[in-house]
């Protein structure tokens, strides 16, 4: 699934259960050393999973162990994503050369809470999600629509060093079937935003851009990817800042 979502210079590895020791580095164990076992075991499936894409592109095994807030760190001249839910787990790597961010992402294939919904979206994407519901109601275009935003920020915050609130973008979702397309935008002045210690911060003065990606959406899950061009994205305009009511990070 994850492979039919990224460009040809991507590697992408993905598993529907938890892989069978798998080996971690000191560092790594050491970060999951007090986690309940079905943490530690997901941890390790995706870094599995990982080291297997950095083989595919000749890329020597790492230690991937994560940030302050809690993002993978990839070994030099490589991009990547990890991700995982129930009964999925994957990982997309690329070379610096060829992209500056991959961001991928997995979802339960089922409607998002009213309440978690009206958190996560603003009113111009709740009417974008309504007309597509009328016209394809057995898709879970509301987990489509949250799954893009977490792939989006899986590219945004390795450049930029900063944490991007829902609300601080937005998008545009195009079906195909049971898959698709999409594009997510950084948008100014959002609601939440304004009750923030950081309301000054304005996405859209950062140059970061609109980003196409990919979805798809079947035997219970919702997947998307995203990937950035090298020589697309700006580079750490906004490094060190940081904000509450943020996307996920941690893998």
């Amino acid at each position: 699934m994850i492979r039919t979502l990224l460009p040809a210079y991507a590697a992408g590895r993905e598993s529907t259960r938890d892989l069978t020791d798998p080996t971690l580095f000191a560092a790594e164990r050491r970060e999951v050393a007090d986690a309940l076992p079905a943490r530690r075991a997901e941890y390790a499936t995706v870094r599995r999973l990982a080291r297997s894409c950095l083989a595919d592109l000749g890329v020597p095994p790492a230690a991937l162990v994560r940030d302050v807030h809690g993002a993978p760190r990839w070994p030099a001249g490589t991009v990547g994503s990890l991700t995982h839910c129930r009964g999925y787990r994957a990982a997309a790597v690329a070379r610096s050369r060829d992209a500056d961010g991959v961001g991928i992402d997995a979802e339960p294939c089922a409607p998002l809470p009213s309440r978690v919904l009206a958190g996560v979206t603003s009113a111009a994407e709740r009417a974008h999600l309504a007309e597509l519901g009328a016209r394809r109601p057995d898709v879970p275009w509301c987990q489509v629509l949250f799954s893009a935003k977490e792939a989006y920020y899986k590219v945004w915050y390795p450049a930029m060093g900063s944490w991007l609130g829902f609300d601080d973008a937005e998008v545009v979702l195009e079906p195909s079937g049971d898959h698709g397309t999409f594009t997510v935008r950084p948008v100014s002045g959002g609601a939440r935003r304004a009750r923030r210690a950081d309301a000054a911060f304005d996405p859209v003065a950062t140059g970061f851009p609109a980003l196409p990606g990919r979805w798809t959406a079947g035997t219970g899950l919702v997947v998307t990817a995203i990937a950035a061009p090298a020589g697309s994205l700006p580079r750490r305009a906004q490094a060190g800042r940081t904000a509450t009511g943020t996307l996920r990070c941690a893998q």
